[in-house]
């Protein structure tokens, strides 16, 4: 295991560094839930950490409120030790260790999509069949076989290995410190509604991260009752961007599902295009309606100077100025692009090999996104909300 952290460290050797970072008084992290593919979000922060920059909020669905909770909950320093180590650690399987090998293997052989898609396949098999280090494990005897209302009845698979994993990575006490802010997202059962578990409200603790990924019917519900919050939105960036009192914001959106892709020409491309569009989040929504809306309260604050003083006073008059804001938000996009071989189990594929490339390929695209230090510039208090896209912008310039 040390030598593939070394591996890591030689690959991050050189790295270029981005120029001094805008002042903003939030800097926020934003992660969405996929699964396997959230190695992806450890490249984008070890990139964000080389380039000096450090989030005072980290928000979280699915493994993305995993892996916030392991970087909010670890100094620093040890931030990117700590996420490497727990992907590490679920990228084998207990019971078939080979399985697990077998994409690194392909690697060696020339031309090998293919090749790379079975193993793939049977690395996603052996999760199914036998779960993952330090993760989840098979519901023995399964659910079928437990009475209705038995723990064991509502889900195919066993999540305590997770937690004992959460407790060993993270320090819940300095989540709570307050020193940064973390927020994850999960579905409360009984109403349907969405909720946050946010530590600007509430102590944070692993049964809060856990429910937060609980997906349905693999894993078992948490608490009273929560499933993932996957289930009703993918992604916490709309409530990072509507959060009171409204700040300065640089938000970098991190997913792993993306909404574009290619019309599926057979049944198997059918069910990952599906996928993706089911999970992927409507970040452009999203930060078109915040435009709008910041328009609005700019608009809101420049007619609150104009009001006559003797007025000041009214109620109304102040509701409405209450609403006037001149603040201004940055989002950053960065979105998981995926290989031809990756099917529509890559969120279930855990192999170490699938792993360090997730994790690659994110710290490739949050390397060339800082390149260009015009990508986290404040926007002007008249625009109000900007967005930038490496791919977006690639696929402009192609064009």
């Amino acid at each position: 295991m040390n030598e593939r952290r070394t591996a890591a460290a030689q690959r991050a050797a050189g790295t270029p560094r981005a120029g001094p970072i805008p002042r903003y008084e939030t800097v926020a992290l934003v992660l969405q839930g996929g699964g396997a593919l959230g190695s992806y979000q450890g490249g984008v922060y070890q990139a964000l950490q080389e380039a000096g920059i450090r989030p005072n909020w980290f928000a979280g669905i699915s493994i993305g409120a995993v892996n916030a909770a392991i970087l909010a909950g670890n100094s620093p320093e040890r931030r990117i030790e700590r996420l490497r180590e727990f992907w590490e650690t679920i990228s084998s399987s207990p019971l078939f260790p080979s399985a697990m090998v077998m994409p690194e293997l392909t690697k060696f052989i020339p031309g090998s999509g293919n090749f790379r898609s079975v193993a793939n396949l049977w690395s996603a098999a052996s999760a199914l069949m036998g779960g993952q280090s330090g993760f989840f494990m098979p519901r023995l005897p399964p659910p079928w076989l437990h009475p209705s209302g038995a723990d064991g009845a509502t889900s195919f698979y066993d999540t305590a290995p997770l937690r004992a994993t959460l407790e060993r990575l993270i320090d819940f006490a300095r989540i709570n410190s307050g020193e940064v802010r973390v927020s994850v997202g999960a579905v409360n059962v009984r109403t349907g509604n969405f909720v946050y578990f946010d530590s600007a409200d509430m102590p944070i603790r692993p049964e809060h991260v856990m429910a937060s990924g609980a997906l349905p019917p693999g894993f078992p519900g948490v608490g009273e009752v929560y499933w993932d919050g996957g289930i009703v939105s993918n992604t916490p960036l709309a409530y990072v961007l509507g959060s009171i009192p409204r700040r300065d914001t640089l938000a970098f959106q991190v997913d792993l599902w993306s909404a574009r892709g290619d019309v599926p020409d057979n049944v198997f491309d059918v069910l990952q295009r599906r996928k993706d569009i089911q999970y992927s989040s409507r970040t452009r929504l999203v930060t078109d309606t915040a435009l709008e809306l910041q328009r609005m309260r700019r608009v809101i604050s420049e007619l609150a100077g104009k009001i006559p003083s003797g007025l000041h006073t009214d109620p109304a008059v102040q509701r409405a100025c209450a609403l006037g804001c001149d603040k201004v938000y940055n989002v950053v996009h960065l979105i998981y692009q995926s290989k031809a071989y990756e099917l529509q189990s890559k969120d279930y594929e855990f192999s170490f090999a699938s792993m360090t490339e997730h994790w690659d390929v994110g710290l490739g695209d949050a390397r060339r996104t800082l390149a260009d230090p015009r990508r986290l510039e404040r926007p002007s208090a008249e625009v109000g909300v900007v967005t930038h896209d490496v791919h977006r912008d690639e696929r402009a310039r192609k064009t």
